[in-house]
């Protein structure tokens, strides 16, 4: 994997977080990424005669006696987002104290299943994504 420079994204997260007049509940306020391009190895059957042949049943059938293995580059299952909001109920103390089991903060990385989102379209290019969908946070 190509190494990459990590940007702080907090001035300009927090800069873009204080002009959104929305307050959320539960969901983190995200603005995605680019899309995550991983290596897969897929692996396809090979026929050993392209022709159809008759079985004993008088069934025409190929067979696949080979298996090839190729390599594409394709989309990842998860996503990278800038956190534009953090959801009231996720800030909310319990027992007097704050408790959290992970610090998110705006303007962190966060990576996310690309599946496990929703799409936000009152503010452009963004979603929302549930506290218990975040993978991790990118330091």
């Amino acid at each position: 994997m190509e190494e990459e420079k990590i940007i702080d994204q907090s001035p300009v997260a927090q800069d873009l977080s204080d002009k959104i007049p929305y307050e959320f509940k539960r969901y983190f306020l995200v603005k995605p990424l680019d899309v995550i391009k991983v290596k897969k190895e897929f692996s396809k059957p090979v026929p050993t005669d392209s022709t159809p042949k008759k079985d004993e049943n008088g069934i025409e059938a190929v067979d696949f006696d080979k298996v090839e293995t190729e390599v594409k580059e394709v989309e990842s299952d998860y996503r990278k987002g800038v956190v534009l909001k953090v959801p009231f109920e996720y800030t909310q103390t319990a027992n007097g104290s704050e408790y959290r089991e992970m610090s998110i903060n705006v303007g962190d990385v966060i990576i996310y299943p690309a599946r496990g989102c929703k799409y936000f379209d009152l503010l452009k290019d963004s979603q929302l994504v549930f506290p218990y969908d975040i993978v991790a946070v990118e330091r």
